[in-house]
């Protein structure tokens, strides 16, 4: 009887997993999905886009600038009865700095080193949606094994237990042996039931972090990784993107120095106007102004002082920043070393509690080992079974933990097929400041408009 409840368990296994195999879907699936619905790259895109428009408004404080303005007055004396007086004109006003000591070039300098470290910012968080979606695939194969795992231990419990009533009948055993298997039958429900809610909690994480339910997920192997610890940990700084953020971070706050040392020097521009009135008389202006400051209480002085701080501070990032990469690799490797170690471990284990659980439950039968006894060699392989998918869903993510360590958690690295995000198109419409009705700016109109529709 029992042979033939596992030949149809076996059988509707096979069934399930045959119409499910057209619908099954391997990692890359899931990281393209979560590359493409995230939307914390989008956020992030916007954001750099932005940056991309600051840039636009320092290379426009470079150029010239035209207003206009009109106006119209009604004057009426009060010693002059029924006199009034309707003055109206117009003015166009035109003004270009021509030099600043280096203010605005070194302003726009800054900015394009503020838009690398935010391209960079970019590529990290393209790690963590990454890596994120690798946790939540593994989260639901191994949940999804463990109650498979439960479900099977529920079944041979039940099995033990209907058979220790049947040998308390013919008096076999005692109502004592019943008992512990009606206890461990109650226990293995409990667990099923926390296992069930485990892959519940699971399959949220999935929809969040690859914005979709998941089809049937399929075995994944972990990710190759060819080089040797400190190998690793000196591409790792010199690559990370955090770490190539942070450099950016401290060459603009030492332009910002530069800029605010510029403020204590002259500026010179060039002004012009035309004025018309309502008889259309016109007077014409051109001249150049110098101004520059003489004392303002401290505040340039403290200025400089306060960009220096910063840039002090943005090197200690820096460091910060380059030990706690190497710090993330080495807790990689040693994650993944631990893993694989307690995958070959949870082989071997598994293999000898079998040899043992087939064995105590044979003697049972000959009635060399108790109820007490099978129960415990069929706990000890279920532990091992149960160590086994933790380790290889631990191996699994501690390879990819290994990759995102050193940078390499990216669309590019993994050959993922998706349209990659190219940052250069908009900043190389957006960086020469265009107006509105030129070509450029109409084209970032319409950038603008898809990405919103």
């Amino acid at each position: 009887m029992i042979e033939r409840v596992k030949n149809a368990a076996w059988a509707a296994i096979v069934v399930v997993a045959a119409s499910s195999a057209v619908t099954a879907e391997t990692l890359a699936d899931a990281l393209t999905s979560a590359y493409n619905n995230s939307g914390l790259l989008e956020q992030n895109r916007a954001l750099l886009r932005a940056a991309d428009e600051d840039l636009a408004q320092s290379v426009a404080s470079t150029l010239p600038v035209i207003n206009w303005s009109a106006g119209v007055t009604n004057t009426r004396p009060n010693n002059v009865p029924g006199a009034e007086l309707l003055q109206a004109n117009a003015q166009i006003s035109a003004s270009l700095t021509l030099y600043d000591g280096g203010a605005n070039r070194l302003a726009i300098e800054s900015q394009k080193e503020t838009i690398l470290g935010t391209r960079q910012s970019l590529r990290s968080i393209e790690q963590d949606v990454l890596l994120r979606a690798v946790q939540a695939y593994m989260d639901v194969r191994s949940d999804t094994e463990f109650v498979s795992l439960r479900q099977n231990n529920v079944r041979v419990l039940t099995q033990e237990f209907r058979a220790a009533q049947d040998r308390f009948e013919v008096g076999e055993v005692t109502r004592t042996d019943v008992a512990l298997a009606e206890a461990r039958l109650a226990a293995a429900r409990s667990a099923l039931a926390a296992a069930e809610g485990e892959l519940a909690r699971s399959i949220e994480e999935y929809r969040a972090a690859v914005g979709r339910a998941p089809q049937q997920l399929r075995p994944v192997s972990a990710a190759p990784v060819s080089r040797g610890i400190e190998d690793a940990k000196n591409f790792a700084v010199r690559n990370h993107p955090d770490i190539i953020q942070s450099q950016h971070a401290v060459s603009a706050a030492e332009l910002n120095i530069r800029r605010a040392e510029a403020a204590l020097k002259p500026t010179v521009s060039l002004q012009g106007s035309i004025t018309t009135d309502e008889d259309w008389n016109d007077s014409r202006q051109i001249g150049l102004q110098a101004s520059g400051p003489i004392y303002g209480g401290g505040r340039l002085s403290s200025q400089i002082r306060q960009f220096m701080s910063r840039r002090d501070a943005a090197r200690s990032v820096l460091l910060v920043t380059s030990q706690g990469i190497a710090q993330q690799v080495g807790n990689a490797y040693s994650f993944l070393r631990v893993a694989r170690a307690s995958r070959a471990a949870s082989d071997q284990q598994i293999r000898a509690a079998r040899v043992a659980f087939e064995g105590v439950r044979e003697e049972a039968t000959l009635g060399s080992r108790t109820t007490l006894d099978v129960l415990n060699a069929e706990q000890e392989l279920l532990d091992a079974q149960a160590n086994l998918i933790s380790a290889q869903a631990e191996e699994v993510v501690a390879s990819y933990s290994v990759l995102a360590a050193m940078g390499l958690l990216n669309a590019d690295h993994l050959r993922l097929p998706v349209q990659q995000y190219d940052p250069s198109q908009y900043y190389n419409l957006a960086k020469d400041a265009p107006v509105a009705i030129s070509r450029q700016g109409q084209a970032l109109d319409r950038v603008l408009r898809s990405i919103g529709d």
